[in-house]
């Protein structure tokens, strides 16, 4: 069976065509930095491997561009788009209403759409790689993996707000959880790798950032909560903030609730601290002497370790710390801001191990590292495909 996986993130693209249940990777690529002039276009094969630099504005002209792709007489991968027999959606918010994967039908995208109030950053990307994917690919079936659904574990004490019950209760105010996939993936993985029921801290960092506490397996709490603002400084969310700050932009500086929204969720984050979204730029400026990326790197950093603190006293200990994900995947220099500093808690991170870069699960802690240190590639597409397969299987 050929599933297509498009996992469409706030300014990403990413997309593998695999055959299940063999595992084989057809093709694989994304496309990253989507409303930059410089967004940066990957295709890859057994035998073929393109790159382009390009501008893409929107969601929609990219995955237009990766069936392009897929289709294309002399590198493409299939000669019709009826050999697809799925095509699986990654869905950040999928509130109350699913905890399962689920198979794409009108009502189903008009719950996600519903849901683009919490996730405005995804939900709607989501949407257009839907609709766009019907439109291609018109005899596949069309399945969407949620990303709160790893985060249904998570216990009432931990994703309950103080507020009035009612707003639990009657409209399911609650904290959701998100980057579920991807916690799950590398949390299983850690698990497999550390040969035992473990008490492990996910860190999940890229454009979106959140890291979740998992216990033998199951999420007991994660930094994002309703929506997927909240929690670690992101790209251009600016995570936990006072919701006092809210009222005051509002009541006291004349701004719209609107503007405030368009604030902390796209012109915030490391955009507003130093003008950048990408850690990649914000990394080489630092190097250059800018103070405010320096500032900025320092702030992400120091918000993580404090997290790692409060997880490790809600698991009541410690086996491991993994990074995945774009920027906890390729960062040495994150990873060292991160671990330093961190030996109260027993770890210990090895210089050298943390500099060597591959596409496998390593340890960059050292030997007397009480805690393991691990580097761990996510693979949501892999998880999805997974999930595609045995719900339509069954």
């Amino acid at each position: 069976m050929k599933i297509l996986i498009i996992n469409s993130g706030s300014s990403s693209i990413k997309y593998q065509l695999m055959v299940m249940p063999t595992n084989e990777v057809i093709c694989s690529g994304m496309i990253d930095r989507i409303g930059l002039e410089t967004s940066n276009i990957t295709f890859k094969t057994a035998s073929n491997s393109y790159e382009e630099i390009l501008p893409i504005p929107t969601h929609k002209v990219g995955l237009q561009k990766v069936a392009d792709l897929l289709l294309d007489s002399e590198t493409g991968v299939i000669k019709t788009t009826s050999e697809i027999a799925a095509v699986g959606h990654r869905v950040v918010h999928g509130g109350s209403y699913f905890s399962d994967t689920t198979i794409i039908t009108d009502e189903v995208k008009e719950k996600i759409k519903e849901l683009s109030e919490l996730a405005p950053l995804h939900n709607p990307a989501h949407l257009v790689g839907i609709n766009v994917a019907e439109e291609i690919f018109a005899d596949a079936k069309q399945v969407a993996v949620f990303d709160t659904a790893f985060h249904q574990t998570i216990p009432v004490e931990a994703h309950k707000y103080a507020i009035p019950n009612f707003l639990l209760t009657e409209h399911k105010v609650r904290v959701y959880g998100f980057h579920g996939t991807s916690h799950k993936y590398v949390s299983e993985k850690a698990i497999s790798y550390l040969d035992k029921n473990s008490k492990i801290i996910t860190i999940h960092l890229g454009n979106g950032c959140s890291m979740t506490a998992v216990k033998d397996g199951k999420s007991i709490d994660t930094t994002m909560g309703f929506s997927p603002s909240n929690g670690l400084i992101m790209g251009t969310r600016a995570g936990d903030i006072d919701q006092s700050v809210i009222f005051y932009m509002v009541k006291s500086l004349g701004y719209t609730l609107d503007e405030v929204n368009s604030i902390l969720l796209k012109q915030s984050g490391m955009l507003g601290l130093t003008g950048y979204s990408d850690l990649r730029d914000i990394e080489s400026k630092a190097e250059e002497g800018n103070k405010d990326c320096e500032l900025a790197l320092l702030m992400n950093a120091y918000r993580i370790r404090k997290t790692i603190g409060a997880y490790s006293a809600a698991l009541n200990g410690l086996d491991a710390i993994v990074f995945t994900a774009g920027i906890g995947e390729n960062s040495s220099f994150m990873r060292q801001l991160i671990c330093t500093d961190m030996d109260y808690f027993g770890i210990q991170i090895d210089a050298a191990k943390n500099q060597i870069r591959s596409k496998e699960l390593r340890e960059i802690n050292t030997a007397d590292s009480t805690v393991k240190v691990l580097v761990v590639p996510t693979d949501e597409e892999y998880e999805i495909a997974n999930q595609v397969y045995q719900l339509l299987e069954n």
